[in-house]
């Protein structure tokens, strides 16, 4: 029940937000850029960083990518989201 509970209180726009980056990876400039054009008074981005649900690949000379990690395409099934087959083979790799 109590989990149904913090299902209900999370903000739609975190979760979109995690389900845009688990469809691929996203370079960080992207995902920054696209959120302040949306919402740029909004902490999703943080509040999504700091539950972990979403992480930076930081791997030079690459550009930083920010990618869905497990607890986010865990987060996206409990509520019903669309969790593309490829984000969880990526999120399985690289949480291993």
């Amino acid at each position: 029940m109590a989990k149904n509970a913090a299902m209900q209180s999370l903000d739609p726009l975190l979760l979109d937000l995690v389900e845009w980056v688990a469809r691929e990876p996203r370079t960080y400039r992207d995902v920054i850029d696209t959120w302040r054009t949306s919402c740029p008074r909004l902490t999703i981005w943080e509040d999504a960083i700091d539950h972990g649900y979403l992480t930076r690949d930081v791997a030079p000379p690459r550009p930083v990518m920010v990618k869905a990690t497990p607890a986010g395409l865990a987060l996206l099934r409990e509520a019903g989201r669309r969790v593309p087959a490829s984000s969880d083979t990526s999120a399985a790799a690289s949480a291993g």
